[in-house]
């Protein structure tokens, strides 16, 4: 069997040096892609990342969709390694199919992403955008605020994420309710956390963060009827997948008066264009603090998780488990 292929395609944008540095100490040649004019990665398509990875064994990605066409047109390439957590974008079956192997940076983010959940509860409950809003046209009456001290705060999904909030929240001397399908309770007791049902989260709780991959069963999770369990007085956070809040629905929410506001850091217009006007309706609301999912974008979360990729790109093309990360899909045989 012929050893792979040690030429690695970037094409995420703030791929630091350091990172460059490991992968060319373990003998790969790292070719930073310029990518099309007025494309950025998750416009790529399939020529386009055709010709950027052309000869390529490693490709450290982002937003890009890997689909199976593109897998087939790159037989050399041995591993996608995703700088992000999810992987939705990739086909896992058919890289398994194919003989590759996909990974995440697992671990690389969860600090960045815990605290800009934090800073969007308590930017929505004391009210920032609205004052600052008033202040520009002139207005300096004082907006009354509510503290997220001693609040009940709802995390949908206990991951790595979900447990970092978790963490930061104690500070605050939160009560913190906890809604997964996935750990058992021992788990969370473990924490010293109450798990509890979809429902009761949602009745109770002062804050709502989720925290779920997008998958069938959890697209429109947050729909019309849970924004209507919801306190009048409570706001919802998302920082995990567009799709996983009806976001038609929340900002019928919103408009209404129906919940205190939102903290949006994705969207689903990311997927499906279709959806701008919504978006763009959403973000224009005052009681909605929003960012361009940018969770995982601090200088610090950048660092880790360009290492992680890195460093799983090494270990596979060394014909190793990855020893970073996560590995979602393996093909080897």
């Amino acid at each position: 069997m012929n050893s792979p292929i040690r030429k690695v395609v970037v094409t995420q944008k703030f791929f630091d040096e350091e990172a460059i540095a490991l992968l060319e100490s373990k003998g790969c040649e790292v070719d930073i892609a310029t990518l099309p004019e007025g494309k950025g990665e998750a416009d790529l398509d399939v020529d386009d990342i055709c010709q950027l990875l052309a000869g390529a064994g490693g490709w450290i990605v982002g937003h890009a969709r890997v689909t199976r066409e593109v897998l087939e047109a790159l037989p050399d390439l041995a591993i996608i390694s995703r700088r992000g957590v999810g992987y939705e974008k990739v086909d896992t079956v058919a890289a398994e199919a194919l003989g590759k192997v996909v990974t995440i940076a697992a671990g690389g983010n969860n600090d960045s992403v815990a605290d800009q959940v934090i800073g969007m509860m308590i930017s929505l409950g004391r009210r920032y955008r609205e004052a600052q809003i008033a202040m520009n046209a002139g207005k300096w009456n004082i907006l009354v605020g509510t503290e997220l001290f001693r609040k009940t705060v709802g995390i949908i999904g206990f991951g790595r994420i979900g447990r970092s909030l978790a963490q930061r929240l104690q500070g605050f001397d939160a009560e913190i309710l906890v809604c997964t399908p996935r750990l058992a309770s021992a788990d969370i007791d473990s924490f010293g956390l109450k798990q509890v049902d979809f429902e009761t989260l949602l009745e109770r709780s002062d804050y709502i963060s989720v925290h779920a991959p997008l998958t069938p069963e959890t697209r429109h999770m947050i729909d019309a009827d849970a924004l209507a369990r919801m306190k009048p007085s409570a706001a919802i956070i998302n920082t995990a997948r567009g799709g996983l809040v009806d976001d038609r629905a929340l900002l019928a929410a919103l408009q209404a008066g129906r919940i205190l506001g939102a903290g949006l850091d994705v969207f689903e217009s990311e997927a499906d264009p279709t959806m701008m006007p919504v978006t763009e309706a959403l973000i224009d609301l005052p009681n909605v603090i929003a960012a361009p999912h940018s969770g995982a974008s601090t200088h610090e979360a950048l660092q880790r998780t360009n290492m992680i990729a890195a460093q799983c790109v090494v270990d596979v093309l060394d014909g190793k488990v990855p020893s970073m990360g996560q590995c979602v899909a393996d093909g080897r045989k």
